[in-house]
């Protein structure tokens, strides 16, 4: 079940929400390469991260599943913000350079349905980066975090999907190694807390974050899939509609 995008945008407008931040944008910058005139799109809820890694693209678009719910960014101009299903992107073949994956895979469907409709919008050598939960991490384990939702990952685990689906990793980090505690003594330390755990206890993160590139040299069995989704418009203040807002098959 997705985290409504109302829940996601006032727990990152917590103290704990954007602690949680800053720990997922210094890991992400250890293995963010820019890229000159990039095609970025996040998949998911990546706003606080495409606001940071986004100045210097071209283009750059957040796309929102569709049971997850969506809002308007950015919030001055013209709307680069999508409502998707992410087993089909309305995006043409080989159009991006980079997609960041946050609060997205964990509650996929099909995992490995979504890697493959990436795979197909990427560029050749396009780049994925994924963001999940660590499924031998303490934030995967308490609900008053997006992070304690949906499907927790371990290491071998993301490694056998991208494989699976012609990606080829490339690099590797951790964050949230602090506790998802909402003490003041935490907060206050989660810093000191963050570097001791990187250094002493990184299996146990809150996080797994992975950076992979598109493989071209394996070909890829070629099938028409028909849409398994009928996107309803539905009227919800709330962010997304709590009931299915997906229904029926197509013939």
């Amino acid at each position: 079940m997705h985290t409504d995008i109302v829940d996601l945008r006032a727990f990152y407008s917590t103290t704990l929400g954007r602690l949680a931040e800053r720990s997922i944008a210094m890991a992400l910058s250890s293995i963010w390469s820019t890229l000159p005139n990039e095609r970025l799109v996040g998949l998911g809820y990546t706003l606080p991260w495409l606001d940071r890694f986004g100045t210097e693209a071209e283009r750059v678009f957040s796309f929102m599943p569709a049971a997850q719910g969506a809002i308007n960014w950015p919030p001055h101009g013209p709307s680069a913000t999508a409502l998707v299903f992410d087993e089909e992107l309305p995006l043409f073949d080989s159009s991006i350079d980079r997609m960041l994956l946050v609060h997205a895979l964990e509650h996929a469907e099909n995992p490995r349905e979504t890697l493959m409709e990436i795979w197909r919008v990427l560029a050749p050598g396009g780049r994925l980066i994924i963001v999940v939960p660590n499924r031998r991490g303490v934030w995967a384990r308490f609900e008053h975090t997006p992070f304690g939702t949906g499907r927790p990952w371990s290491r071998g685990q993301l490694l056998s999907l991208l494989r699976e689906t012609n990606f080829t990793p490339a690099s590797w980090a951790e964050a949230l190694l602090f506790p998802p505690s909402r003490s003041r003594w935490v907060l206050r330390a989660h810093q000191i807390i963050e570097r001791t755990g990187r250094r002493f206890w990184p299996m146990f993160c809150g996080v797994l974050i992975v950076e992979a590139q598109k493989r071209l040299y394996q070909g890829l069995p070629v099938a028409q899939r028909a849409s398994r989704r009928v996107f309803v418009p539905v009227l919800a203040p709330q962010g997304a509609a709590r009931g299915p807002t997906l229904t029926g098959n197509l013939p």
